[in-house]
């Protein structure tokens, strides 16, 4: 039988409290312990249902209020979006030969911040790179709030493989391209130069930037905790590489032209030197060399005095090379006939206040003579004949006075002034090449437009598949009869003997120019230059070369500059396999016997202004 505690002694006992056990004599204990437990076993239950709560809230709360961000954290700690830089289009000429192209190269960057934690693999890296430990660490402390810093641009090989094998925390190496040109200073000034982004800075280079520089791209990768590339997670955007460049440019021909002015650069003791040949029948430019020239693959040659090309951007005093236009204006405007006959006696003429003399008394000669002997009397004769409108527009015609249609940075326009400004003297003197200004490639121009026989087509610099056809600006029979005379210059009791190739026929123009000084020019600088085209029968190149004060001697531009002329310009039509259009043995008949005598200067002038020079100067 149950019994149960309420019901009994003992079960009253306990309901009564602490009263005192009448049998027992006992008093009885509370129930505090129990209660106690039990608010124990509420309050731990209670804090592990909070504590589930939080922990449940959290939970909720990562996964579907805060995973966007968190993913970003996880993304930026393992994933980067990196650069995938574009390879720049290659420069070849127009053979093919390549003149300038980019190699993929190492450079180095740090994280300072990271480096820093350590410094002590600071110096090792120095060593290296080959530079000072305590530069290089004072440029990562000084650094050290960036997260991105170069240290080493363009590496070698052997030195980025020295830098990768450190394994040194915060070092890292990307990949990018450096220009390199494999023909060096032969094709420096030309060319140009880029910079170390591969962006281009002078030249060609700059000329044509927009088409050699491609697309950078993009893409998203995971990295390790070294920066090490693990895994292409996906392309961004795609990279677009350059396009390459064909030239107009025959390296073969600039090589040539390169040595020749070089030597003669030596030979003459000259302070500066240029070349530029065009094709005739295009407006091509074949060749283009400058003395002193630079290597542009030697970044510490990098002078504006030593890149900057002279035959765009200096201007000279064309001399005597600018009167075949002004024979060329007289017969165009119809007051003279190539059979026409000058009187230069009694072998000068006075202008205003100024007397213009030539070295001997030509007497009646015709206008071939008159090229021939560089007469100044027979060009300021047929100048103040014309008038000043009609010189000026003749000469601005063959593109004198304004920039050729060949884009190259830089390029000077020249010198010529408005004939409202000039007076009788003005167009004198300008008549033989005095006051007024060109650069080599102009004048290199205005004889490729006589040597097409009146059709200017613009100047290129890269290679054209289909001749253009032009613009004419002077009649063909005027401009045929002009080369013609022309070849009188290289012939027996020309200026331009020395000119002569052997198996081919030159029209040409000798030039020699006192250098502007201050207060005038100067009696003991000179300017000797050649321009002619080759073979004369049926022009295919134009060509001058411009040597600027020579020392050893010699400063005519028959005897410094046509000899040049005619090594590169013989050269070039072998080349281009041009066929010869004389025998052999009439062009020895042509061979000068001994150099030929000076003609060029009347003894005794002193020029001090632009007028004055006409007294000096005649071929």
């Amino acid at each position: 039988m149950i019994r149960w505690p309420f019901g009994s002694e003992q079960g009253r006992a306990r309901k009564a409290g602490p009263a005192r056990n009448a049998r027992s004599g006992l008093t009885r204990k509370p129930a505090a312990p129990v209660t106690s437990f039990r608010n124990r076993m509420f309050f731990v239950g209670g804090v592990m249902a909070l504590a589930s709560g939080v922990l449940v809230w959290r939970a909720i709360t990562l996964q579907f209020v805060e995973s966007e961000f968190l993913r970003g954290q996880g993304d930026e700690r393992f994933t980067r979006v990196v650069t995938v830089p574009a390879h720049r289009g290659s420069v070849v000429d127009r053979v093919g030969e390549p003149l300038a192209v980019s190699s993929p190269v190492d450079s180095v960057w740090v994280n300072p911040k990271e480096l820093t934690l350590s410094g002590e693999q600071i110096p090792r890296l120095a060593q290296a790179l080959g530079r000072d430990p305590e530069e290089l660490t004072r440029r990562v402390t000084s650094n050290i709030d960036r997260r991105f810093l170069y240290v080493a641009r363009h590496l070698q090989p052997a030195d980025a493989a020295r830098v990768r094998n450190l394994d040194v925390p915060g070092v890292h190496l990307v990949r990018e391209y450096r220009r390199y040109y494999p023909a060096g200073e032969v094709s420096g000034h030309v060319l140009g130069f880029t910079d170390v982004d591969d962006a281009g800075q002078e030249g060609l280079e700059l000329a044509y930037d927009h088409w050699l520089s491609g697309v950078n791209g993009s893409k998203r990768v995971i990295q390790d905790n070294l920066g090490r590339t693990v895994q292409t997670v996906e392309s961004i955007r795609p990279m677009r590489p350059g396009r390459d460049v064909r030239l107009s440019i025959d390296m073969r021909i600039q090589y040539l032209a390169y040595r020749e002015l070089k030597a003669a650069m030596q030979t003459h003791r000259a302070r500066a030197g240029s070349l530029v040949m065009i094709d005739v029948t295009t407006g091509e430019v074949l060749a283009m060399v400058n003395q002193p020239t630079f290597n542009p693959n030697d970044r510490t040659q990098l002078k504006p005095a030593g890149y900057k090309n002279r035959a765009v951007t200096d201007l000279v005093e064309p001399g005597s090379t600018i009167k075949p236009f002004v024979v060329a204006a007289a017969l165009a405007s119809g007051k003279y006939r190539s059979d026409s006959i000058i009187d230069t006696s009694p072998g000068m003429v006075k202008v205003g206040i100024k007397v213009i003399e030539d070295k001997h008394n030509l007497g009646a000669i015709d206008l071939a003579t008159a090229l021939a002997r560089s007469s100044n009397v027979a060009m300021t004769r047929i100048a103040l004949t014309l008038g000043a409108d009609n010189l000026h527009g003749a000469l601005s015609s063959f593109g004198f006075g304004r920039v050729t249609a060949s884009g190259y940075p830089g390029e000077s326009a020249g010198l010529l002034t408005q004939p409202a400004h000039w007076r009788p003297i003005t167009t004198a003197t300008v008549s033989y090449g005095y006051g007024l200004s060109a650069t080599p490639l102009q004048i290199a121009h205005a004889y490729a437009t006589l040597g097409a026989y009146g059709v200017q087509r613009p100047v290129s610099f890269a290679k054209i598949d289909q001749s253009v056809p032009g613009e004419r600006i002077l009649p063909d029979a005027v401009a045929r009869d002009v080369v013609g005379m022309l070849r009188s210059v290289v012939a027996e009791g020309g200026t331009g003997k020395l000119a002569n190739i052997p198996g081919y026929s030159v029209a040409g123009k000798t030039g020699t120019a006192w250098k502007a000084s201050a207060g005038g020019y100067s009696t003991n600088r000179y300017l000797a230059v050649f321009a002619g085209l080759a073979p004369a029968s049926n022009p295919r190149v134009a060509t001058v070369v411009v040597i600027d004060e020579p020392s050893a001697g010699l400063y005519y531009g028959g005897d410094v500059a046509a000899p040049v002329f005619s090594s590169v310009v013989g050269g070039a039509l072998r080349l281009l396999a041009v066929a010869p259009d004389m025998p052999l043995d009439d062009y020895s008949d042509q061979m000068p016997e001994s150099t030929p005598a000076p003609v060029d200067l009347a003894p005794g002038m002193i020029p001090t202004t632009i007028a004055q020079t006409a007294d000096g100067l005649r071929r």
